[in-house]
Formats: structure tokens, C-alpha cells, sequence
């Protein structure tokens, strides 16, 4: 049981450290949309994950991604499911991804539940930070950017357009 638990972590962190592949600075684990690895005999493991939003088409290539590296662990059954509930939100990113983000030009989302609030102050305004100046005199300039999950942004300081992960 206790090299099980261990297998099943060795097998977390191997699928949780794929990089996104619409966003290769952050991986599946910072990301949030891993939910879990279970062992089911020798050599078996099923993933779950939760597509940022239904439909989201690198599912397919997070999934693939996963098996490769699975495989290549040792394991010979390796099966990937997606997990629609609870749903994936944006406070499902971890500080070190939101962190990640910003260090790659994209405005990490605001948290918005009230746990992240809890864990500090609430943010009075409806700004976005810009990732390259870090002024907040920021402006749409598309609700949609490069996927479906970012929009478009241009800082009125620097005029540097950038993407900002949107809240959901």
C-alpha cells in the first residue's frame, strides 16, 4: 500500500510536469488542470483532467503528452480521462503559474472566489496588469486572443498589446 501511494505521487508529479501546450511555460500542474492519478494494478494508472473549457481542443495533445510520458515510466496502461466536474477555474492556477504568466507577457486572471479572497485583500478595481510595465492603464482590445480563454489587451503607458487569461 505505502509504495502504491508513492508510485501514485512518482506518477502525479511525472504528469503533472508536461508543459500546457498552448502555453509551454506552465505545466499541467500549475495550470490546474490535473486532478488526479490513480493507480489501478501493475503497470495501469488512469489521469483525470479538466479541460480549462469544454471543447478545449489540446485536450487531445495534454492527453497524448501524458501517455508518452507514462509510458515511458514503465507503465503499459495508461488511460486519460477528462473530468468536467467540478468545473476548471482560473483560481485552479497556482501562484507559481500566475507567476509564470506575468514572467511570460500574459496578465495572469484576478482571483475571484472567496477563498482566494480570504487569503487577501479584495482588488477595488477592474484593472489588468500590464505584464511589461505594470502599469494598470490597461484596454481591451478583443474579448478573444490567441485561445479562447485569453483576450487582448494594449497598456496605454507602454502601448506593448499583451494577452490576459480571463476570469472564469
Amino acid at each position: 500500500m505505502v509504495t502504491e501511494k508513492l508510485l501514485e505521487e512518482e506518477l502525479r508529479r511525472l504528469a503533472g510536469s508536461v508543459p500546457d501546450p498552448e502555453l509551454p511555460a506552465l505545466t499541467l500542474d500549475e495550470l490546474g488542470v490535473l486532478r488526479g492519478v490513480d493507480v489501478r494494478g501493475p503497470g495501469k494508472v488512469t489521469v483525470r483532467l479538466t479541460p480549462t473549457y469544454t471543447g478545449c481542443p489540446a485536450i487531445e495533445t495534454m492527453s497524448a503528452d501524458i501517455e508518452r510520458v507514462l509510458h515511458d515510466r514503465g507503465m503499459t496502461d495508461v488511460s486519460v480521462v477528462t473530468v468536467l466536474s467540478p468545473p476548471w477555474s482560473t483560481d485552479d492556477i497556482s501562484a507559481e503559474g500566475c507567476r509564470k504568466l506575468a514572467e511570460f507577457g500574459i496578465a495572469p486572471p484576478r482571483p475571484h472566489t472567496a477563498a482566494s479572497a480570504a487569503s487577501g485583500p479584495v482588488p477595488l478595481t477592474l484593472s489588468v496588469r500590464c505584464p511589461h510595465c505594470g502599469s494598470t492603464d490597461t484596454e481591451l482590445l478583443s474579448r478573444f486572443s490567441s485561445t479562447a480563454c485569453k483576450a487582448l489587451r494594449r497598456c496605454v503607458t507602454c502601448r506593448e498589446p499583451f494577452d490576459h487569461f480571463k476570469e472564469l
